[in-house]
């Protein structure tokens, strides 16, 4: 019912936003919606989104299976804190929406990151992540970047100000991405931590 419930928010959520984002102007649609894919906030959220309900509605096929595997939803767990974070230390202050804007985006950045948190804590098994998986994790914020630069390049759109490297040069804007990556790393040796800590309780006998 959980993950149902929440698989449902994060398409109400996505298919909001991608109407705000087209109805600014509905010629532009291929430009926008490729625009539209290019936020971290918005792939972030398709992977909550999936996490949520894959393993649902397809539980015994592939794809289910692997979103319902430990790793991957811790991973998730690990971009969607980041983007809660990010966005309210880094963002918030930059942006202030009203009316279906503030609503979706309240639901992009607060509500599906903690539903994805809470679910990892509740309901995912303990004790099978490793030490090395923060540093796999990475792949993805990785290759979102990579993708950032080139599609920057080539239109000069960048979707976060940090990553904008006509104004703040390639130099600079590396940095901000490269101390982004760290923030990764930590959170995701967070995540093990508590994965481990959990599983250590999980297996103590209660006490007479």
């Amino acid at each position: 019912m959980w993950r149902g419930v929440f698989a449902l928010v994060g398409l109400f959520a996505l298919g909001l936003q991608y109407g705000l984002m087209i109805g600014t102007d509905p010629g532009r649609i291929a430009a926008l919606t490729l625009n539209f894919f290019s936020f971290f906030t918005i792939l972030t959220n398709v992977l909550v989104m999936l996490a949520m309900l894959l393993p649902v509605v397809a539980g015994r096929t592939g794809a289910g299976r692997a979103m319902a595997s430990p790793g991957v939803r811790a991973a998730v767990t690990m971009y969607a804190v980041v983007v809660g974070l990010v966005y309210h230390f880094l963002l918030h202050a930059t942006w202030n929406p009203q009316g279906w804007a503030y609503v979706v985006n309240i639901l992009l950045h607060y509500v599906m990151p903690s539903a994805m948190l809470i679910d990892w804590l509740a309901f995912v098994p303990r004790g099978q992540l490793t030490w090395r998986d923060p540093a796999r994790w990475l792949m993805f914020p990785l290759a979102y970047g990579g993708w950032t630069l080139a599609h920057g390049l080539v239109i000069d759109w960048w979707p976060y100000w940090f990553v904008n490297v006509t104004e703040l040069g390639l130099a600079k804007a590396g940095a901000y991405f490269a101390g982004l990556l760290v923030f990764f790393l930590i959170v995701g040796l967070i995540v093990v931590t508590i994965d481990r800590a959990l599983a250590r309780r999980d297996r103590t006998p209660a006490s007479a």
